[in-house]
Order: structure tokens, then sequence, then C-alpha cells
């Protein structure tokens, strides 16, 4: 149901948000949005093709008297992050989203909005419903399963394209035009131990970590948000005689760690001394930590496990939590304060029956830049003694400041808005890296309203950017 102060203008692009909020839709889960997507275009007589992996392509006829311009692709993915608080009971493969709308943005109700990317699909569905909006032949671009890894992208048969210009609607801040973007590839890794007897005289506990904020592992790594996966490991790091039962944290690999629980056994008679270690950790954390991530807390409870890893598979656990690399590595020499070049996130450990899996991921600029933080983490691995699967990496976005698409969309935002819009790179893996590889001669432009705390509880859409994002997006598409 749709909160009583649900924005209204513009109508169209609002309605199609709505609804694509109340169609569940995780990676690799888009069959029902899809549907709505192919439903929308039916009713109004539009073709489409689909791809073997899913992706969609819509074909709109100009409006009149934009017949003889040549064909604009619009690309969104139709996926989105599935994060929520762990006191939300929601179900991202049946629930539809609870909305809210709070000091000027909109949100879900402990859940992520979908926003990313959600409004873009939403403003692309706009424009081809909405008869008053004036285009040249369209393309709509839907890809699937972008938010694990792009993958919808990376096997897109491009022969379902013919446009030479692309506008993505897949960033997330007003007045900024994106001409770049991130490249990067990762790895998962595992290694194997045998349970042993919980020992005598040892008690087992839980600690839960809950309150960081998260985030987007590419636009918000270099915030220095908390990282849970850290903390815990510094935590077992200072605890006597542990010997570790399970690792539980983090959910993907394109979200920083924001809350996760390990169970261990110690010494009988050790609560007290855990409690203060806890609260120590906390103060200590807070002292460095964003404001982001002041609701930092930690759970101690009694727990029972008949099976733990020995004292020596536990230290190795707790050390590689220590010494795998996580966070900005380096920045751009060109936006030096908020650009980064190369980065990684420690995004996903697991401990169960003896058996750790790891998930780690890496961006780039420019891939050379990242080789000795490969070459790092591989000689780590080895070191460890883990088992190796990389995952396949995708290509950046080089920017392109001769761009014709952007020099006329520079002079259209001043005409608009009397503002100079900022031109950026963005330390994410948008899938125009790989759009473009596809399709080399496309002139691709990114652009969109205003989005905070995608990928995690928290991601809101600022209400008030989006008609002026409609408004650009029509006026560019009346000029090219």
């Amino acid at each position: 149901m749709k909160p009583e102060n649900y924005p209204q203008q513009p109508s169209h692009l609002w309605e199609h948000f709505y609804q694509i909020t109340q169609i569940p839709r995780p990676s690799k889960e888009e069959q029902a949005v899809r549907a709505y997507v192919i439903d929308a275009a039916e009713r109004l007589g539009h073709t489409w093709q689909m791809d073997s992996v899913g992706n969609l392509v819509v074909y709109v006829a100009a409006t009149e008297g934009m017949s003889d311009r040549e064909t604009v692709t619009i690309q969104n993915h139709l996926d989105m992050v599935t994060v929520k608080t762990e006191d939300a009971e929601h179900d991202f493969s049946r629930d539809p989203l609870s909305l809210r709308v709070a000091d000027g943005w909109l949100l879900a109700d402990r859940t992520t909005l979908g926003a990313d990317n959600g409004v873009g699909c939403a403003a692309a569905l706009a424009v081809m419903t909405d008869p008053d909006v004036v285009h040249p032949p369209l393309e709509l671009l839907f890809t699937v399963d972008e938010e694990t890894g792009l993958g919808g992208a990376l096997s897109l048969d491009s022969s379902m394209l013919f446009g030479t210009r692309m506008l993505n609607l897949d960033t997330e801040e007003s007045n900024e035009l994106y001409i770049g973007c991130a490249g990067g590839g990762g790895w998962e890794f595992e290694r194997r131990w045998d349970g042993v007897p919980t020992p005598v005289g040892h008690e087992v506990w839980q600690v839960c970590l809950r309150g960081l904020a998260g985030g987007h592992s590419g636009i918000q790594i270099h915030e220095q948000l908390g990282n849970a996966i850290k903390l815990l490991g510094q935590f077992l790091a200072n605890v006597d005689d542990v010997q570790l039962v399970s690792l539980d944290v983090g959910v993907a690999h394109n979200v920083i760690p924001r809350e996760g629980s390990a169970i261990f056994s110690c010494p009988t008679g050790a609560r007290e001394t855990l409690l203060d270690s806890l609260k120590l950790l906390r103060e200590k954390a807070l002292s460095y930590l964003p404001s982001d991530d002041a609701a930092l807390e930690f759970e101690l409870l009694l727990s029972q496990s008949e099976q733990v890893i020995s004292p020596g598979a536990t230290q190795t656990v707790v050390d590689l939590l220590a010494v795998l690399p996580h966070g900005a590595q380096s920045y751009s020499p060109e936006q030096p304060a908020d650009l980064v070049a190369v980065s990684i996130n420690l995004a996903v450990v697991k401990l169960t029956g003896g058996k750790l899996y790891l998930e780690s991921r890496y961006r780039f600029f420019n891939e050379s830049e990242s080789e000795p933080l490969q070459q790092s983490v591989m000689a780590l691995a080895r070191a460890f003694d883990l088992e190796v699967t990389p995952v396949v990496g995708y290509p950046g976005w080089q920017p392109d400041f001769d761009s014709e698409l952007l020099s006329r969309a520079v002079a259209l935002h001043e005409r608009l808005f009397d503002v100079t819009p900022a031109i950026k790179a963005i330390h994410a893996g948008l899938e125009c890296g790989i759009l473009k590889s596809k399709k080399p001669k496309t002139d691709i432009l990114s652009f969109g309203p205003t989005i905070r705390g995608a990928h995690s509880p928290t991601e809101r859409l600022e209400i008030a950017t989006v008609p002026p994002f409609w408004r650009f997006l029509n006026e560019l598409l009346a000029e090219l």
C-alpha cells in the first residue's frame, strides 16, 4: 500500500516505481518484474526481444517528427540488492516492499529500497508510457543479475542493440554526469578442518555484532565505514584459549559487511572478561568510525556446540581475518579527495562444520594499478593454504572527455538549471564498461537522482531530485 504522502509528480515515473517495489526482484529472480515490463510494452504495441540469460530490449518507435534521428539506448538493470535489518521479517523472494516518506526521502521499512536501479527502470518505462515525452527511436535495455557480478551484461547478446548513444540511469547523485566507471574482479576462498570435541572446562558463547551502516562497497568505500568481519576478528584475537565453532558475516560481494556473529568456546568463567573486551572494542571503534556507524553494538549470549575447530585452526582463521585487506588502496590524482582508484571489499566469511568460506572483491580504473594488490592477496592465499576460485572480472569504462553526448548534456544542464554539472567517474561497476566493450562505438553517459545508503537497509531516494532528473532526461531525449 502506498504511503499517504507518496510522491505524485512526475506521475508516470512514480507510479512505475511503486509497482516495481511491489514485485520481488532479487538477482537471478527477475521473471516477475520482467513480465511487468513486457506487459507494459505490449499494451502499447511495442516489440521486444530477450536473450538466453533474460536480458530484455523493448523497441519504442520515435514520436512524431523524430523518426529520422539516430536510435538512443536507455539502459538499467532489473534486480536489486536484498539486505535487511536483523529484526525485519521480510522475504525478498516473496514480499513487496513497505515504503515510507521521511524528511523528503523515500525509504523502505528496514530493507533496501531498490531505487538502485528501480528508479532508472521506472524512468525508462515512463518515457515509454507518457505521451508527452518527445523522443527519437529508443531501445530500452533491461539487464538482469547486475548486483551479483554484472552477469546479465557480461552475457548480453549485443546483436539486439542498434543504438550508437546510450543513457545509463544507474548513478546516484543529482547535478553530476558520469563518463567512467571502475572495473573489477575477485576471489572465493575455501579451507577445511576436521572438528574436535569442545574441550572440557570450556563454555560456548555467541557474539553478535549489529548497528554498522554497511553500504555500497564501491561508491562508499572511501567513507571508511566499519567492516563487521574486521571487528569480529579483532575481538576473537583477544580471547584467551579461543576455539571457533562458526562464523556468519556478510551478505554479498558488493556490500560492506554490517552485521554478523561468531560462536566460539573459551575457558569457563570468562563472561565478565568477554563483556569488558567487547565494551573496550566498541569504544575504540567509535573513536575513529564515521557517525553513520554510531549504532554499533555487541551482544554476548551463551550457546552450545559439541564440536569446535582446533586451537591451531582457530588461530589461522583469526590471523587470516586480520591480514586480508579491506578498503580504499589508492586514490585518483585527478580527484584525490573522493575518487578511489583501487579498492577491495572483504565481503563475506562463513565457517560451518569446519569449512571456511571467504569472498573478496576488488575494483580499479586501470587494471595494471590493481596488480600489486592482486599479487598480495594471492600470496596470502598461498601462505594460508587456501583453495582459490577466481571470480570472472569485468572491464572498466574509461572516461571520454571529448564525448559529443557529454558536451550536449553539459550545455543542456546549464540551460535548464543554471548549474554546471560535475563531470565524474564512479568507483563502482556500472554495466557501461561491459556494454562499451561489446559495442565500442557507443557514446555513453550516466546520470540519476540522489540515492543514499545503496546496498544497505538505510537506502533512500531524495524525492526533490526526481523531478529535475526527469526533466533533464526528457529534454535530452528531445535534443538527440
